[in-house]
């Protein structure tokens, strides 16, 4: 699954690297914390706590325990095979960084759903993003408002937004529900499931984004559709 690959994991690199940066300085903060208050404990005459018995162990036993199951990446993902229909759709084309992509699919959506209702178009479903092209330094991307039907005569709108289509086939529906700076995890797990199912995957993911989209630290409901081969 070598598009599969590629493209789940760049994008399971949503969560920002100054996150990982301030859990690490935390986490520092906490050991150097417990050290002071061990040797204020110590300088008191608390003695420490004796360490527990070691059982001996019993003729016939085995030296190590047996290791824990490892755990199914199913259970960690709502998932279900369905079938993506094209629908006529305004597309606005995008790329951005990883540091910051919350910002730059909202603001494409943003930008894009202004377009349309300048247009006079009515609109029939979700806004969507599609990704299509990822690296380690960024990604493109096609943000999508769904329509009710195609406007004749019209195939380009202001700002850049073209009339289009989206995208369609079989696809693996997965669910992200909370803050979308932590779709990572999200990613993580459907990674996992990909791999543990041995599906085979095309280089194209799509995001919907069910309620307003407004940025990294905000609650947002996204189905991600996984396309299969």
């Amino acid at each position: 699954m070598d598009e599969e690959t590629g493209l789940i994991d760049r994008l399971r690199r949503h969560w920002p690297a100054a996150a990982i940066v301030a859990l690490l300085v935390a986490t520092a903060g906490v050991i150097a914390e417990r050290r002071l208050f061990s040797g204020a404990r110590d300088e008191a005459g608390t003695p420490p706590a004796s360490a527990p018995a070691t059982p001996e162990s019993k003729p016939g036993a085995k030296d190590e325990a047996a290791p824990p199951p490892a755990p199914d990446a199913s259970a960690a993902v709502a998932s279900e095979t369905v079938m993506v229909d094209a629908r006529p759709a305004a597309v606005l084309k995008g790329q951005g960084k990883w540091e910051g992509a919350a910002k730059t699919l909202s603001d494409a959506i943003a930008k894009l759903n202004a377009a349309v209702a300048k247009a006079g178009l009515t609109v029939n479903g979700r806004t969507i993003a599609v990704f299509t092209k990822t690296d380690d330094n960024g990604f493109t991307f096609e943000a999508m408002a769904p329509l009710a039907t195609a406007p004749e005569g019209k195939p380009r709108l202001s700002d850049g937004v073209e009339i289009g289509a989206s995208p369609s086939g079989k696809a693996m529906k997965f669910q992200h529900r909370g803050s979308y700076d932590e779709i990572d995890a999200t990613y993580e797990a459907i990674a996992a499931y990909l791999d543990e199912k041995g599906l085979d995957t095309k280089d194209m993911i799509i995001e919907e984004y069910l309620n307003d989209f407004k940025g990294e630290d905000a609650e947002v409901d996204v189905d991600i559709y996984v396309f299969l081969k």
